[in-house]
């Protein structure tokens, strides 16, 4: 993976937002992002897409929605710079990790 190419993907705050999310919580459904996020659903997809296509996360539909996870090949420099930006970085997502995890475990989950 190309360093230039990895930090510019990185460098959006819905993206970056998403990324921590997902890093944080192991994997995570469009529909969670787009309340987390406060999104609507072409905007939350258009941004997994552009991190799935730089080799960042990988995808799996599960029915009509797409579940998210970091990519299990993703290399451990680039897996580092993830785990240890959001570990320490709380206070820059955790309003949205508040709102993917209420979205989770509500019985009106839509995913």
């Amino acid at each position: 993976m190309d360093p230039c190419n990895f930090f510019k993907c990185l460098a959006d705050d819905t993206r970056l937002k998403s990324l921590f999310l997902i890093a944080k919580t192991g994997e995570a459904c469009v529909c969670d992002l787009m309340e987390a996020l406060e999104l609507d659903q072409p905007k939350t997809s258009r941004h997994l897409a552009q991190l799935r296509k730089c080799g960042i996360l990988q995808d799996e539909r599960r029915g009509k929605w797409v579940f998210y996870k970091l990519h299990p090949e993703l290399p451990d420099w680039a897996r580092g710079v993830i785990v240890e930006a959001a570990l320490h970085n709380p206070s820059y997502f955790n309003d949205a990790l508040n709102k993917l995890m209420a979205s989770q475990s509500s019985t009106l989950n839509c995913c």
